[in-house]
């Protein structure tokens, strides 16, 4: 960490991460000051190593190491000070949390998965999308790579036709959740305000909502596979992908 920067927090990053956009919107949110470091998929655990994590996000704050972002989101409601991320009422803090648990364990593998299986068929891009703010070195690394990024991920994620079909299940089953909540025309997934479930839902979701006002992503879809187009377009029209879109659009300017 830069030393004129040293009380900070520090938030390891992939900048295109929906993880890290997680993290990264509910510090925007709670107006809290910090620091981000980004880096290629390829070489961010050098940097995430040192602090005992795996993978990003990974936070460095009051001289202890959040390597969660579960975890991180805990922290940053507790040094909050005008808004929270969690409910004060238990009820309903439970209800937030256990959606929480659902999106990131279920909604956030799918749209990676569900992404990367599109993405390998571009391998360039996806070279140049993991190098976003990330040091001139690992950006020219990735370029350099990028023909092994394909088989790379098919590896690790084990990328296929199935997988990818499984991948949409889990989406759309986790958007039904999500609408089953929204029938009775509430505003928020949970009680009337902003908490970590929704950011959390709409964070990992955007890779196939493609909000407006998303930091990374582009909304226009005009140069889009219509595979993709109509997923997305799908998606969009159904209670959960319109809060995602209205999430973005009120709360992420």
């Amino acid at each position: 960490m830069n030393i004129a920067n040293k009380n900070k927090p520090l938030l390891i990053a992939i900048a295109i991460s929906h993880y890290c956009e997680k993290v990264r919107w509910a510090m925007d949110y709670l107006d809290i000051d910090y620091v981000e470091e980004d880096h290629a998929p390829l070489f961010h655990r050098q940097y995430t190593a040192r602090y005992g994590g795996t993978t990003v996000p990974v936070l460095v704050a009051d001289e202890q190491a959040l390597v969660d972002s579960r975890e991180i989101m805990h922290y940053l409601d507790t040094v909050a000070v005008d808004k929270q991320l969690y409910p004060q009422d238990p009820q309903l803090r439970h209800q937030a949390e256990t959606l929480e648990e659902l999106f990131d364990q279920k909604l956030g593998t799918a749209t990676r998965n569900w992404g990367y299986y599109y993405a390998i068929q571009k391998p360039w891009k996806i070279a140049i999308a993991w190098g976003i703010n990330a040091p001139l070195r690992e950006k020219i690394k990735c370029i350099i790579a990028a023909s092994k990024i394909p088989g790379l991920l098919r590896q690790k994620y084990n990328v296929t036709g199935d997988s990818k079909k499984a991948a949409l299940q889990d989406i759309k089953e986790v958007f039904n959740v999500v609408n089953q909540r929204l029938n009775s025309g509430q505003q928020y997934l949970v009680g009337d305000r902003l908490s970590s479930a929704d950011i959390t839902f709409a964070a990992l979701a955007s890779p196939v909502i493609r909000p407006q006002h998303h930091p990374f992503y582009n909304s226009q879809l005009s140069k889009v596979p219509t595979e993709i187009v109509a997923v997305i377009e799908e998606l969009r029209e159904t209670p959960a992908g319109e809060l995602v879109m209205r999430l973005y659009r009120e709360h992420r300017q």
